[in-house]
């Protein structure tokens, strides 16, 4: 792997790395946020999902350090997920469902891309982002599931 090479998968892990944190962060708020009778499975899903997502935040930090990039800080993190952000009213499971899916629509795009740019270059990396796809995919599969519920249910 060149040194060029290398930079671009540090940088690359490093958005992955931001937006996990990020989830965590959105999860602990909406998990708290909800309220009512319907909210509970999300509530609980979405409680569970947090150990998940910081333990693939440590994963990308721990890859990012072995490829010898320079892990964050929170001053360094930049926050975009506006559509997990917790709804005005708690009982507006679907904007958090709809949020949901969104964000892990988002982080199974970005270990796409990491997926194919260190295809041929650094298997390891690219073992560990297809592993964290299938765990996001699971997450996307789930709330797919409460959001037709919630649909069904109105």
């Amino acid at each position: 792997m060149t040194n060029a090479q290398r930079k671009k998968i540090v940088q690359l892990l490093t958005v992955s790395y931001n937006a996990e944190l990020e989830t965590v962060c959105n999860y602990i708020a909406n998990s708290m946020h909800l309220d009512g009778f319907k909210a509970k499975h999300i509530k609980d899903a979405l409680a569970a999902d947090i150990t998940e997502e910081l333990g693939h935040a440590q994963q990308l930090a721990q890859r990012i350090k072995v490829l010898e990039g320079r892990i964050p800080g929170s001053l360094e993190l930049k926050w975009t997920q506006k559509s997990m952000q917790p709804p005005k009213d708690p009982l507006d499971i679907l904007s958090v469902i709809n949020g949901v899916i969104e964000a892990e629509q988002g982080a199974i795009d970005q270990y796409q891309k990491i997926i194919e740019a260190t295809d041929g270059i650094d298997p390891v990396t690219q073992d560990l982002c297809t592993t964290l796809k299938g765990d996001e995919e699971e997450h996307r599969r789930l709330f797919k599931g409460f959001l037709a519920e919630a649909k069904a249910s109105r």
